[in-house]
C-alpha cells in the first residue's frame, strides 16, 4: 500500500530505489552491572573501541587528502575534525569512566548514559546549528558502539562488489536514524542514490553535506526507519521533503519523469556559472557565498560566486573545550580563505557565540541555566565582554587583509555604545599592529542588521559603517518573538510577515539613499521563492550557500526589476503578503 512520510527538504532532486534500513546501534544496548574486578576490563574495552574509531576517521581524512579539490568536500573535513575532538572530549571519557567505576555499569551502558547527560546540555542551546551538533556526539557514540558490537558502517553495505556494474545494479536508497560525516563521504563510492534520516534539520551536518554533494535527501522524517521496511520501493522527493513508500506504477512513472527533468535542469544551471547575474532591465546583481571554513572558498568559486558575503568565523572556535584559537591560528585560517578567493572580496564576521555556546561549559555563570540564551551574552556582546579575545581576532582579520580585499562584519549590534566600543577596539587593533611593525591591510567595516532595534535606527549605523548585511534568520526570530529551533512554534516563523518585510524594505531603501552597500545573508537570500520580492524591494546583493547560487541566478536572469518594484510595493501594503507571492 502506498503511503508517504514527510520531513524537511534539504537537498534538491529525486531519488528512486529499494530501501536499505539501518537501525540505530543504541537499540538493545545491554544494561548490566559488572564486578569490581571487571571494571578495568570494561574501561579497556571502551578505550580499544574509541582508538579504533579514531583510526577509522584518520583513514577517511587521509583518503580526503588524496582527492582533488573538486571532490574533497571541506564540509566533511571540518566535521571529521569535530568527531576526532569529541572522541577525546574529557567530559565524555571521564563521564563514562565515572559510570563504570562508581556505578559498575557495563561499558555500553556507561557510554549511552553519559551521552544522555551531555545531550541535555546541547538541547538547551538556542542556535540551531550548534544545537544540532548533538547529532555529532550521538554519531561518535554510535560508531564506538558499532565497533564494540563488530558492526560495519551502514554505507559500506552499499559499496559496489568487485565486478558489479553499478550502472545496471538495482538502485538503493538508505533509510537511517542518522548518518555520520564518514558515512556521508562513502556516498561518493556507494550505490546509494539518496538518503532519508529520522532526525536532523536544515542546518544539520547531513543537510549541509547533502547540499554540497548534490545528493537528494530528506531529514527529520521522524519514524521513517520504523515505518519503511527492508527492500521497499522508495521515492525521495528532495524538493518537497516527501518520501513516497511502495509507489504505484503511475507514481513511479511520474517521478521518473521528474527525475529526468531534474538532471536536465542541473545541466542547464551549470552552464550559467560564467554568465553575469544581470536582470532583463540591465541591473547587475551581486551573488556572494556563505562559508564556514577557509577550504569552502573552492566551492564558492566553483559555483560562480563573486565573493564571500559571510565567513562564519565561529566555526574556528567550536569544539575546543574552551581553548580558543589564538591570533596566529586565526590569521592563517583567514589568509587561506582570502587567498582561496583569488582576489575576490571576503567578508569575515567576527565570532558569533555566547554563554549558551559550547566553548567552555564549565565557565557558565551560576544561575544562568534558566535564562533564554537568544537574549543573553552572545555575538558582539560576548566579544566586548572579552576585549583581549576580540582584539586577537581583529588583529588576525586586519593581517589577513594584507593578502586581498577583506570586509569586517560585526554581528548583533543594537546600541550606540556597542558601536563606539567596537570601533575603538578596531582602531586599537590597528595601533597594536603598527606598534609591533606587523603588516596589515585596510578593511571595509560592516554591521549585521538582525535585531529590530538596529533595523529601526539605520541612520545611526550608516553614520559609522561602510555597508550593512541583513541577517534575516535572527531578524525574523526577534521581530516575531519566535524561537526558530522550537518545533512547537516554528510554524509561526514567517519570512513574509508584514513587520519583517517593512524592516527589510526600510533598511534597503535607507542604504541606497546614503550610497551604502547592503546585502541579505540569511536563508531568504538563497530561497528562489523570495528572489523576485527582494529584487523588487531594491536588493542588489545576495549571499547564500554556494549550492544555491545558480538557481537564484537563473531566477534573476528572468526578472525585470522595473516591473517588480510596483508589485513589491503591493506586497508590502498587503495584510497577507504570502497570498501575493505567487503573482
Amino acid at each position: 500500500m502506498t503511503f508517504s512520510v514527510h520531513g524537511l527538504a534539504v537537498s534538491r532532486g529525486i531519488a528512486i530505489g529499494r530501501a536499505v534500513i539501518v537501525a540505530s546501534s543504541r537499540i538493545d544496548v545491554a544494561h548490566y552491572f559488572v564486578q569490581a574486578e571487571q571494571v578495568e576490563g570494561e574501561i579497556e574495552r571502551l578505550r580499544h573501541a574509541r582508538n579504533e574509531v579514531s583510526a577509522e576517521i584518520v583513514k577517511v581524512q587521509q583518503s580526503l587528502h588524496e582527492l582533488g579539490p573538486a571532490d574533497a568536500h571541506p564540509e566533511l573535513t571540518a566535521l571529521l575534525d569535530v568527531h576526532l575532538m569529541l572522541l577525546q572530549d574529557e567530559q565524555l571519557t571521564n563521564g563514562v569512566k565515572h559510570w563504570i567505576v562508581e556505578r559498575h555499569y557495563n561499558a555500553e551502558w556507561a557510554l549511552t548514559t553519559q551521552l544522555e547527560v551531555i545531550a541535555r546540555q546541547f538541547d538547551e542551546m538556542e542556535d540551531p546549528y550548534l544545537r544540532e551538533r548533538k547529532a555529532d556526539l550521538e554519531q561518535v557514540v554510535e560508531r564506538i558502539l558499532r565497533v564494540m558490537r563488530g558492526v560495519t558502517s551502514p554505507v559500506a553495505a552499499g559499496q559496489p562488489r568487485p565486478g558489479q556494474d553499478s550502472a545496471v545494479a538495482v538502485p538503493l536508497v538508505l533509510i537511517a536514524h542518522d548518518l555520520s560525516p564518514a558515512d556521508m563521504l562513502q556516498f561518493k563510492q556507494s550505490v546509494f542514490a539518496g538518503f532519508v534520516t529520522d532526525v536532523g534539520g536544515k542546518t544539520s551536518h547531513t543537510a549541509i553535506v547533502a547540499r554540497s554533494m548534490d545528493i537528494p535527501a530528506v531529514v527529520g522524517a521522524r519514524s521513517a526507519s520504523q515505518l519503511i521496511e527492508q527492500d521497499d520501493w522508495v521515492i525521495i522527493d528532495g524538493d518537497a521533503g516527501v518520501v513516497v513508500v511502495d509507489p504505484s506504477p503511475i507514481l513511479l512513472a511520474e517521478y521518473g519523469f521528474k527525475q529526468r527533468q531534474g538532471e536536465v535542469e542541473r545541466e542547464r544551471l551549470s552552464r550559467l556559472k560564467n554568465t553575469p547575474a544581470v536582470t532583463l532591465d540591465g541591473q547587475k546583481i551581486e551573488l556572494l557565498a556563505n562559508i564556514e571554513q577557509p577550504e569552502d572558498a573552492v566551492g564558492a568559486l566553483k559555483a560562480g560566486a563573486v565573493g564571500v558575503g559571510l565567513f562564519r568565523s565561529e566555526f574556528l572556535f567550536m569544539g575546543r573545550n574552551g581553548k580558543l584559537p589564538d591570533e596566529e591560528e586565526q590569521y592563517q585560517a583567514y589568509k587561506r580563505a582570502v587567498e582561496g578567493m583569488q582576489g575576490l572580496p571576503v567578508t569575515i564576521r567576527t565570532v558569533d557565540v555566547g554563554a549558551d555556546k559550547p566553548l567552555d561549559r564549565v565557565a557558565q555563570r551560576a544561575g544562568e541555566e534558566h535564562l533564554n540564551p537568544a537574549l543573553g551574552l552572545r555575538a558582539i556582546r560576548w566579544s566586548l565582554a572579552d576585549p583581549a579575545m576580540f582584539l586577537a581576532q581583529l588583529r588576525a582579520i586586519l593581517r589577513a587583509a594584507a593578502h586581498g580585499p577583506v570586509h569586517l562584519l560585526v554581528p548583533m549590534l543594537a546600541h550606540a555604545s556597542e558601536i563606539r566600543q567596537t570601533l575603538a577596539l578596531v582602531n586599537r587593533a590597528r595601533e597594536q599592529l603598527d606598534a609591533a611593525g606587523v603588516r596589515h591591510g585596510s578593511v571595509k567595516l560592516g554591521a549585521m542588521i538582525e535585531v529590530p532595534a538596529a533595523a529601526l535606527t539605520i541612520p545611526l549605523f550608516l553614520k559609522h559603517f561602510d555597508f550593512l548585511s541583513i541577517g534575516t534568520n535572527d531578524l525574523i526570530q526577534y521581530t516575531l518573538a519566535i524561537d526558530r529551533a522550537d518545533e512547537a512554534v516554528s510554524h509561526l516563523y514567517d519570512p513574509v510577515h508584514p513587520a519583517v518585510l517593512h524592516l527589510l524594505a526600510s533598511t534597503i531603501t535607507q542604504c541606497h539613499a546614503q550610497g551604502k552597500g547592503v546585502s541579505v545573508c540569511g536563508e531568504m537570500a538563497g530561497d528562489v521563492a523570495m528572489t523576485r520580492l527582494l529584487l523588487g524591494l531594491g536588493l542588489r546583493s545576495f549571499s547564500m550557500h554556494p549550492s544555491q547560487i545558480l538557481a537564484v541566478k537563473q531566477q534573476i536572469l528572468r526578472c525585470d526589476t522595473t516591473r517588480l518594484q510596483t508589485w513589491a510595493q503591493t506586497v508590502l501594503a498587503a495584510e497577507d503578503p504570502a497570498a501575493l507571492m505567487t503573482d
